[in-house]
Order: C-alpha cells, then sequence, then structure tokens
C-alpha cells in the first residue's frame, strides 16, 4: 500500500486513498534508475516482460549507483523512481537517508557478479599489469620515487615511467565519474589494493584514515583519468577508435564487444567467466536493485517484474542474462534471494 509518511520542509503528511487512486492513474508503468553497469541486463529483463505481459515496459534511466540511490531515496510517490540497479551495495548513509524521506522498506535483491575490467582495443597490444601498477598509474599521490614515507604529485606520464617492463606510451584512461558504483568498487579493490603494496600505506588505513583515504581513493585530475560519464558503450567506442587508451567499465561490456576490445589479465589472471565465477579474477563485485515496497501493490506489473528477473529463466545458470556477460549467483544464493523477493523481505540494516 502506499499509506507511507513523507517527510517534506512543511512537515508530515499520508498519502490517502484518494491520493493513491491518482497515483496509480498517473503512472502505468515501472520506473527504473541506477547503475550503468546493471543497465543493460534490466533492460533485457524489461524488454522480455514488455513482451511477455500486458503491462507497459519499464523505463529505464542510467544515472549511475549513486546518483540510482539519491533518486530512489528522495520519496514515495509516482514522481519518485519504484527501483533502483545499483553495482555497489546501499550504504547504511544511503539507506538511512531513503528512511528520512519516507522510503521506510526497502527490499534488497542480488542478481549476480560482474567483474571489473581494464581493457584497450584490440588492434593494440594487451597489457599484463597489477594493481600496484594502477596504483601507480592513476593516484593523484604517489610514494615519492625517491623513497621515505610520503607522496607527491603523480609525475608518471608512460606506462613505461611506472613500470620498466610496460609499454613506453602515454597513460590515458577513461573511467566513470564519482556517482557510479563501478568506480567506487574500482577504488575500493584496485586503488586500495595497489596502494596496500606500500607496507606504509596500508598502516595508514587503521593510524590515519583520512590521509589513507586522501591517498587510496583519490584518482589524478591532470589528464591521464578522463572521466567518460555513465554511457560505458561510449567508452568502448572510444577505445576502438584509440588504440593508446584503456577503459574501465563491467564485464558485460567487455564480453559483448570482444571483436573490438581485450581485457587486460590484472595480477597475473584475466578477466573471463570462469575467472569471476570462481573468484580468482581479482577484480569482481556483487550487483543488486532495490525495490520500493511501498511501490510494489500500486505500481501495475511490479510484483510480474521482480518474478521475470527472479526466474531461472533469466538469471539462473542456463538464463538469458548469462548470454549478456552476467555472472550468475550460487544455486543457495540464487534460492535465497528468490525467496526474499517473493516474500518482499525488507533490509533492516547495512553492515
Amino acid at each position: 500500500m502506499f499509506k507511507k509518511v513523507a517527510i517534506v520542509a512543511a512537515g508530515v503528511f499520508l498519502l490517502t486513498s484518494a491520493q493513491m487512486t491518482s497515483a496509480q492513474s498517473a503512472r502505468d508503468y515501472i520506473s527504473i534508475v541506477g547503475s550503468s553497469t546493471v543497465y543493460p541486463f534490466a533492460t533485457v529483463v524489461a524488454e522480455q516482460f514488455g513482451k511477455t505481459t500486458d503491462y507497459k515496459t519499464p523505463k529505464i534511466e542510467s544515472t549511475g549507483s549513486g546518483g540510482g540511490y539519491k533518486l530512489f531515496c528522495a520519496g514515495v510517490g509516482v514522481e519518485h523512481p519504484d527501483i533502483t540497479n545499483a553495482s555497489r551495495r546501499i550504504k547504511s548513509t544511503e539507506l538511512e537517508q531513503c528512511q528520512a524521506n519516507g522510503v521506510q522498506d526497502v527490499v534488497e535483491v542480488k542478481i549476480g557478479y560482474d567483474g571489473i575490467v581494464f581493457a584497450n582495443s584490440t588492434k593494440a597490444d594487451s597489457m599484463n599489469i597489477s594493481r600496484k601498477d594502477i596504483f601507480l598509474a592513476l593516484a593523484k599521490e604517489v610514494p615519492d620515487p625517491n623513497g621515505g614515507e610520503n607522496t607527491v604529485p603523480n609525475p608518471y606520464k608512460t606506462w613505461k615511467d611506472v613500470n620498466e617492463s610496460l609499454p613506453d606510451k602515454k597513460i590515458e584512461v577513461l573511467g566513470p565519474p564519482p556517482t557510479s558504483g563501478t568506480r567506487d568498487a574500482f577504488v575500493e579493490m584496485v586503488m586500495e589494493e595497489g596502494g596496500n603494496s606500500f607496507d606504509w600505506i596500508k598502516a595508514l588505513s587503521k593510524s590515519d584514515s583520512s590521509k589513507y583515504k586522501a591517498i587510496a581513493h583519490t584518482v589524478r585530475e591532470d589528464g591521464a583519468y578522463i572521466e567518460a560519464g555513465e554511457n560505458d558503450n561510449l567508452i568502448v567506442q572510444k577505445l576502438d577508435s584509440n588504440p593508446d587508451a584503456f577503459g574501465i567499465f563491467g564485464f558485460s561490456f567487455l564480453d559483448q564487444n570482444t571483436d573490438k576490445i581485450q581485457g587486460a589479465p590484472i595480477d597475473g589472471v584475466e578477466p573471463t567467466f570462469d575467472a569471476i565465477a570462481d573468484g580468482s579474477y581479482p577484480v569482481s563485485r556483487p550487483l543488486y536493485f532495490y525495490v520500493k515496497k511501498a511501490h510494489v501493490d500500486v505500481i501495475p506489473g511490479m510484483k510480474e517484474y521482480l518474478n521475470e528477473f527472479t526466474s531461472e529463466m533469466a538469471w539462473g545458470p542456463d538464463g538469458y542474462l548469462v548470454d549478456k556477460g552476467m555472472i550468475p549467483m550460487p544455486d543457495a544464493e540464487r534460492n535465497q534471494f528468490g525467496a526474499d523477493v517473493k516474500d518482499l523481505k525488507t533490509l533492516e540494516s547495512v553492515d
């Protein structure tokens, strides 16, 4: 039901039965926002849903995970989205923002796994790289090359400057903006781990967390790293036209464009479906979407869309999402989240 408290500047109000009826007639389609990584998976499900039911095909906007949470948590009602896709789990502060704005009941749905790839054009040579190399190439501040436990503004211009074994080519990396869940995961799994290869930086994570984040979470702004927006297909196109550049995006975009781009092995492991599924590829992460429970019985087709997404035909080991590059969850995990969706189990807190 839509009888949820929403907090606004003027005070507190309740959506009445009349308002619910009006809301229901005001929007007859599902509104979805969020992650550019989950976008292609959600789009395929939405298209299948539109073809096989009498409901309208959901409208999906790629806003990035952070942007999606902001829109999703802004309130209850048809002016707000029903679902947000995410390539990282919701943060406790974001869930609190939801609750403060009247979005009290949120259903968390993990849908599968994905890897973050570091890719370039098939017209160029592949480059076997480590997370330490990537950190040194892209961090705003790096350990002083002359030694000591201090940092200097990143002086490296070419990959060879970073590591003698790498090509003598200009560092040019196209990647996601700060609003992206891919950017968050990249910082956590690549930049942090690369920084942790220096013992004194790793020690800062416990002794001085703000200084640690300033080193391990901050990407250079001198042109070597180029924010390419939330359109990962655009990064693929730019790599195809610029063989010297690299791009950062989800495995599914690599999987769908192997004629144009290739993924670099990271720490000696190639970004393949099997390596991500078995956890040997070091840069893999879970994917999610979040549902506003208050909208389920009001917006037409919500339950049916959830049923479609969590069907074996979609997210199972032989489902159509696997063909799009998504790595399915193990049976037990898939069954658990499927049951939670059926029961509309709400998220109480975030660890």
